[in-house]
């Protein structure tokens, strides 16, 4: 525990590069300090703690130029912290879990409003106006993916703010309309003041707060449990407001904090585009807990892509939400797919399969067909943050296709038909979920419908047509070494196109007449154009497809014609057709339903 840190209650803090500290006690209520060598300005906490729960106070300190840019990769996980405090909501009256830090879990009670400021001042060109727009429909379309209760406000400025949309608008809460909104704006709506008034923008905000105080009540839980956002999105000219916005920014605090002093309910950040020669020290807006770093300064458009897909860290998000992944470029293959796991039998080939809930695997039942072995030494790899290997889970129950029978076809010629390969494992422990381990969404279930963010009258047809909805539809699977590879799930008439090497591969299948006798309308079908293939040991992993930030399962991978090259299977010089098919999860939906009610909750058929 962190307690018996032999050095001290908190873990070193570090000495960051061109810094110099004072401090060498890690002790409760010990402080260190940091100060920048030469001309370098520091941005983070000047100053930080030990506090009680083993966790230094404030942010990393960090040396840079005076004018320096930010590279996406020291953007992101700052304003991923800072976003995820505010998306954290934690209920007042709840006592302080120990060691939460400065994370606060993103949770689906309490309420966020986000106020998104974009500067349409004449400094700033219609090109970077374009960018900032883009870059908030991002950020909205990202936060509006993680189910919980979002406020949106839109602002744009110049010398005077235009309110687009307040938090007090019941459309506020509807992504699609926001978004709607926001694509919308129209940069010449200043054309006629064209200064920087940074100040009247962010008043406007305060208005908007206190409206909607008033409205609710100063002491009502309702208006306690909101967290406000402030996103500033300026070429930070500021050149008219001056110094009165301090004075300001102290109003919003004290309108905002609520005398907690503990969690104040806010954050602002401004983010910065185009060429800058603004020394970003102004900017840092005075507003900060514990000198969180909030004015980010990324070059160029490239930049910001990397910076506003992940604003939100959902490493704390320990709620059952499916289908969730860490797409930061600097995540691990398990965080990328975390609903990934292996299926360990004693010796054999190993199998994969996907969590699709915080105690079920879903897999294929050929991964079993060897029935006569002892199960009780069969284990399920489960992602776990703390080991690179993960943690191994017990079995406590099989649910195999009782339709699955791989002979069932000898007596026509065929040797091996893998019609319902489907299976189920109930692990003997529920698993802890994590950056590491979460499900993934079944297509067909409220989860999933959430997800796709579609009303709520919806229908499994109606998620067949929105996730197969291309004549070839780019889907994923996992890897034995962890990669996510690439694959085109053929439907409709190039479906028919895809199955038909089955029947000229007459080694495999001498007499066929009938491909459709080998592939039934069960399976899915891909292994044409570039796709990858995959290998035996990848049997019952998910294949799976990425819609609006979330991953949903639509197959799982069964069985193929030939093993492709990265098997290390092909005698050379034989050219064989490949193909690989996979059980479709929207045929076998009555199985699943029979297996998992009271699981997951499904839709309609």
């Amino acid at each position: 525990s962190l307690c018996s840190l032999a050095a001290g209650h908190c873990p070193s803090p570090g000495i960051p590069v061109g810094s110099v500290r004072t401090g060498s006690r890690f002790g409760l209520g010990d402080k260190v300090n940091y100060r920048c060598s030469s001309n370098l300005v520091l941005t983070g906490s000047a100053e930080r703690e030990c506090q009680d729960s083993g966790v230094w106070s404030g942010t990393e300190p960090i040396c840079r130029q005076p004018y320096s840019y930010d590279f996406p990769e020291d953007v992101a996980p700052a304003l991923g912290t800072s976003l995820s405090h505010l998306l954290g909501s934690t209920n007042p009256t709840q006592k302080k879990k120990e060691s939460v830090g400065r994370k606060i879990q993103i949770q689906r009670s309490g309420h966020l409003n986000l106020y998104l400021l974009l500067d349409a001042s004449q400094s700033v060109k219609e090109e970077d106006f374009r960018i900032f727009k883009e870059s908030a429909i991002l950020m909205v379309d990202r936060i509006f993916s993680f189910e919980i209760n979002v406020s949106v406000a839109i602002i744009t400025f110049a010398s005077k703010p235009k309110i687009i949309m307040s938090v007090l608008d019941d459309n506020s809460r509807d992504g699609t309309e926001v978004i709607y909104r926001l694509e919308n704006i129209n940069y010449r709506d200043h054309e006629n003041g064209t200064g920087t008034n940074i100040y009247k923008a962010l008043h406007s905000v305060y208005i908007m707060m206190n409206n909607q105080m008033q409205r609710l009540g100063m002491s009502t839980s309702a208006w306690k449990e909101i967290r406000h956002a402030i996103i500033l999105l300026t070429d930070g000219k500021a050149n008219i407001g001056g110094s009165s916005q301090a004075k300001l920014v102290e109003n919003i605090k004290e309108a905002l904090n609520k005398g907690d002093k503990e969690s104040p309910g806010h954050d602002i950040y401004a983010i910065g585009v185009g060429k800058l020669d603004v020394d970003w020290r102004e900017n840092e807006l005075a507003f900060l807990k514990d000198g969180e770093r909030h004015a980010f300064h990324p070059a160029g458009r490239k930049a910001l892509d990397h910076f506003f897909p992940h604003p939100t860290d959902v490493s704390q998000l320990i709620d059952t939400i499916c289908g969730v992944g860490n797409m930061s470029a600097n995540a691990s293959a398990q965080e990328r797919t975390p609903w990934h796991v292996t299926i360990k039998p004693m010796s054999r080939e190993t199998c994969r399969g996907a969590l699709i809930s915080d105690q079920w695997v879903l897999t294929a039942a050929h991964c079993f067909r060897h029935a006569d072995q002892d199960r009780s030494l069969w284990r399920v790899v489960v992602g776990d943050p703390s080991s690179r290997s993960g943690k191994e889970f017990q079995i406590e129950q099989v649910v195999i296709s009782e339709h699955f029978d791989v002979f069932a076809k000898r007596h026509q010629g065929i040797r091996e038909f893998y019609g319902d390969d489907i299976a189920l494992l109930k692990l003997a422990q529920k698993v802890k979920m994590s950056t590491h381990a979460r499900p993934i969404c079944l297509p067909c279930t409220v989860g999933a419908n959430l997800a796709l963010r579609r009303p709520p009258g919806s229908t499994c047809r109606d998620h067949e047509s929105e996730l197969l909805n291309k004549l070839s539809v780019p889907a994923h699977f996992v890897a034995l070494n962890g990669d996510t590879l690439n694959i085109n799930l053929k439907t409709g008439t190039e479906w028919t196109r895809c199955i038909e090497v089955v029947g000229q591969d007459k080694t495999t299948f001498p007499n066929l007449t009938d491909v459709s006798e080998v592939v039934t309308d069960q399976f899915l079908c891909s292994g044409m154009e570039k796709d990858d293939n995959p290998c035996k040991g990848e049997s019952g992993g998910a294949v799976f497809l990425e819609r609006r930030f979330r991953f949903f399962q639509v197959g799982l991978v069964s069985w193929g014609l030939n093993p492709p090259l990265r098997c290390n299977k092909l005698p050379r010089g034989k050219v064989l057709p490949l193909r690989d098919f996979h059980i479709s999860l929207f045929r076998l939906q009555p199985w699943l339903r029979q297996h998992l009610e009271g699981v997951l909750n499904f839709l309609p058929l």
